[in-house]
């Protein structure tokens, strides 16, 4: 199968090219540095020909609210405008698990418009909802670092390992469109407080952890696990201490 993957190049993107690619399929990683726009449209027609799935794990480049709203509108329309142009079979896009139970988050509100432009499409698809990667917890701790303290939600997080999230975007890929969400956790749901004391424990960080439920989360107040996966998800294999050692032995993505 031909698999065009957007946002080929990133952290998801190189891992789901490499596996696509062990398993005999042909993906072809597209993104700004190969000269495919999804914003412009730059070399978008040209790459999707011949396609059997496009793939989109790309990321807005720009956080402001107004600027990724843009971003994941545009590039969906974009993209599913020159797939149905090009006979594309399945479309498979990559969310985020709880976006439509968290409004005042900017960002989450632009992830549940991408998934409206993929749902009102022609174009069959499956859209998987993943929670929080291992690889951001530093910089979900950072944004509420106070000198010597960080000040953190104890709301849930059930962090999932990027190379979860790459065999299950493999795998979809590869298969008969849902024609819905599929979700993805990880294995342990902590407060992301608990996270920023298990991380610091493991480095030797020795700021102090606050627990505040006021803290926001990507601009907003978690209350009641909106961040974890309903029944039935899919589960990942890999845990916190699999992930941590994995970056200190220089092998992670």
């Amino acid at each position: 199968m031909k698999v065009v993957v957007i946002g080929g190049s990133g952290l998801i993107g190189r891992d789901v090219i490499r596996r696509l690619a062990g398993q005999g399929h042909d993906p072809v990683p597209a993104s700004p540095s190969t000269g495919v726009d999804t914003i412009t449209g730059e070399g978008l027609a040209e790459v999707v020909v011949g396609a059997d799935v496009v793939v989109d794990v790309s990321n807005a480049p720009v956080w402001d609210d107004d600027a990724v709203m843009e971003f994941f509108t545009t590039s969906s329309r974009n993209l599913l405008a020159a797939e149905r142009d090009a006979g594309v079979g399945h479309h498979v896009a990559v969310s985020i698990v709880g976006a439509d139970r968290l409004p005042d988050s900017g960002y989450l509100r632009a992830k549940v418009a991408q998934e409206a432009e993929i749902e009102a499409g022609t174009i069959p698809y499956t859209i998987l909802r993943a929670t929080q990667f291992f690889d951001f917890l530093s910089q979900t701790v950072e944004a509420g670092a106070e000198g010597d303290r960080v000040r953190l939600s104890p709301g849930l997080m059930q962090l999932v390992a990027v190379d979860d999230v790459a065999a299950t975007v493999a795998e979809l890929a590869t298969g008969a469109p849902v024609g819905g969400r599929v979700e993805l956790g990880g294995p342990e749901a902590l407060g992301i407080d608990a996270w920023a004391r298990r991380l610091f424990a493991a480095t030797g960080d020795e700021r102090t952890v606050v627990s505040d439920p006021h803290a926001r989360y990507f601009g907003t107040e978690l209350k009641a696990g909106e961040l974890t996966p309903g029944d039935g998800a899919r589960i990942g294999a890999i845990d916190f201490d699999t992930w941590f050692a994995a970056q200190r032995q220089g092998v992670g993505r």
